[in-house]
């Protein structure tokens, strides 16, 4: 049994921030829980992966964000506890149905989880998706530690029951990915099936109805700005004095403390939790007691906003340190470093270390890259090796997921990236703005996230392009999540298989090709014709993941690695300079190697080599 499911209560466990979010989903009786992976959110969804069976939780992983949020909307309507959960740009998929369901307001508990990024650990933007509960008006917590994580998880189905209305619970790369001591509860009873009773004036939103809708919804907003004012989550936490009024809220507020507590500053610290809608109320009496004010939060400058506003009332003349003042960053992802220079700034007295000892060595930067033994980097290679001299003047439009790194020396395939399924549509957009050859390139999951409706687009509106579909049989990038593509669900249950080429064919593609990336010379004449043919042309590049293959492998006691045999190579250096491998190296004398250590035993550089000088190495097999 997964200790997420230990009945024992007042027991401590030492949980990711993503495990503690789903031990208080399953703490509040969680019936419904469905998501598309996205890091930093994907424990969350692996986790259910792994035990929603066992806890009784029907769980899916959806085909995308606005699906994952309009079932599990659907979920609630029929009175049960529902969940959905994803990365902040992801929000921005579902962002239509978060909107209406704000409107239509909720039966069951309805929780939707948006991980934030700063610092783009993991993705193309830093966006700050606390401007979503605003706009939608959704009350919204924000968990500072994985014990926080768990309560407000269990706290906000209760929350949105008693407002008939959605929660929002925001988290960020730090959060989610923390590990700390989390105190249990008590497991809650589930509802098992729900049932709809029709209400068409509530959940059809139809003009007239949503006008209605409208003003319950800002009835319901007045309730959760009272629940605000005395929520256990808004707290002010005593440092010693009145100096400074520290103002903070997530993860920046561990930081204030730790600084804060080692530089002897005085203060108090207004902790918030609840943070939309703001608890005016205790701000105007926290700004009316300080001193000096500080406001820290990662992101825009939404609280400072706020407390500016308040405080030209409650208290004209206070000063504010803040992001408008320079003393804090609106970019990036805050840090024990970046508290002290803010507050050395604030304050100052220089609260960094006057040294800092530098190791003589500095280890070399690692940038990430396409795994040894990559489907992708074949065919990257066969494409380039297809377009000749063109392959300068060709457009490379990519989309999210591991190959993008092909972007990287010496491959040099990824020239445009927008978000999810962009990859399609531009192509078709460059495929009539210029005569330029023009390759669009998408991973099999994000083909059925948002890659489909651009095929229909492109054969409507007569594109040309060649569009490939990287099929390397699950998604990867996320950390290898089933998909629709690969006959599982998200309960590990046999499911029908959907096949890409159909699903493509189904659109109108009358050159559909799939090939085998290990197959170069096969790959490199599908490209060939691909660029040849008069209208779209799709090439399915198939090929399990080589983690997958790998693992697989190495199970099986059948895993092999390559080496170079130095007699026969020519050190012309194609399989550095045009393949790339991360496996393969250059010595200090010259010669060309191969790392055993990284090497995945895909032996597609042995068809690369012009001299055939890569062979199987049999000792390690042995």
């Amino acid at each position: 049994m997964s200790r997420l499911l230990d009945r024992e209560k007042g027991k401590k466990l030492f949980l990711l921030g993503n495990e503690a979010i789903v031990r208080g989903s399953l703490e509040a009786g969680l019936d419904f829980a469905a998501t598309y992976p996205g890091t930093p959110s994907s424990e969350i969804g692996n986790t259910f992966y792994e035990i929603g069976k066992e806890a009784k939780v029907y769980f899916e992983f959806s085909v995308n964000e606005k699906v994952a949020t309009e079932v599990a909307a659907a979920a609630s309507a029929c009175g049960l506890r529902a969940m959905t959960f994803m990365k902040h740009v992801g929000l921005n998929v579902a962002a239509d149905p978060f909107m209406t369901i704000a409107y239509t307001g909720v039966r069951g508990g309805f929780l939707i989880i948006t991980a934030d990024d700063p610092g783009c650990h993991s993705s193309q933007n830093e966006q700050d998706n606390r401007y979503y509960a605003r706009i939608a008006k959704v009350p919204m917590l924000e968990p500072a530690n994985a014990q926080e994580a768990k309560d407000m998880t269990f706290a906000a189905f209760g929350l949105s029951e008693d407002l008939g209305h959605p929660v929002l619970l925001r988290t960020t790369t730090r959060l989610n990915h923390v590990r700390g001591a989390v105190e249990t509860g008590e497991l809650g009873p589930q509802r098992g099936k729900g049932h709809f009773d029709k209400d068409p004036k509530k959940f059809v939103t139809i003009p007239a109805h949503a006008r209605i809708d409208h003003a319950l919804l800002l009835e319901r907003m007045a309730k959760a700005l009272e629940i605000s004012e005395k929520s256990e989550f808004n707290r002010v936490v005593d440092m010693g004095g009145s100096e400074y009024g520290i103002i903070t809220s997530g993860v920046a507020y561990n930081y204030v403390v730790d600084t804060m507590a080692s530089a002897g500053i005085k203060g108090k610290i207004l902790k918030l939790g609840m943070t939309w809608p703001l608890p005016e109320k205790m701000i105007v009496n926290f700004i009316k007691s300080s001193d000096k004010l500080v406001i820290a939060e990662e992101g825009e400058p939404l609280l400072e906003n706020e407390v500016l506003a308040l405080a030209k009332e409650a208290k004209p003349g206070v000063m504010v340190y803040g992001k408008r003042s320079g003393h804090f960053s609106v970019m990036g992802e805050y840090s024990p470093d970046v508290m002290k220079a803010a507050f050395s700034k604030i304050t100052g007295k220089s609260l960094m270390p006057e040294s800092v000892h530098k190791p003589e060595m500095q280890l070399p930067p690692r940038p990430p890259s396409l795994c040894p033994g990559c489907p992708h980097r074949s065919t990257y290679y066969a494409a380039k090796k297809a377009l000749k001299q063109n392959f300068k003047d060709a457009i490379f439009s990519s989309d999210i997921g591991c190959y993008t790194l092909g972007i990287q020396d010496p491959l040099n395939t990824a020239d445009f990236l927008l978000c999810m399924g962009s990859s399609v549509d531009a192509a078709g957009g460059f495929s009539k703005a210029t005569d330029q050859p023009v390759l669009a390139f998408l991973g099999d999951s994000t083909f059925f996230h948002s890659g489909i409706p651009g095929v229909v687009n492109a054969v409507y509106n007569r594109h040309r392009f060649v569009y490939t579909i990287l099929d390397n049989r699950t998604t990867a990038m996320t950390g290898h999540q089933p998909n629709p593509g690969m006959g599982v669900d998200g309960r590990g249950n046999p499911a029908p298989m959907i096949s890409i080429e159909e699903v493509v064919k189904g659109c109108g593609v009358d050159f559909v090709r799939t090939v085998d990336t290990s197959d170069i010379k096969a790959m490199q004449k599908a490209y060939e014709d691909a660029l040849a043919h008069d209208k779209l042309a799709v090439i399915v590049a198939k090929r399990e993941c080589v983690l997958l293959e790998a693992r697989a492998r190495k199970k099986a006691g059948t895993f092999l690695t390559w080496q170079i045999n130095q007699e026969e190579c020519k050190k012309c250096q194609v399989c550095i300079k045009t393949w790339g491998c991360p496996a393969i190296y250059l010595a200090e004398d010259g010669t060309v190697h191969i790392n055993e250590g990284i090497c995945n035993g895909c032996g597609i550089c042995a068809k690369v080599c012009p001299f055939g000088a890569i062979h199987e190495n049999t000792e390690a097999r042995k």
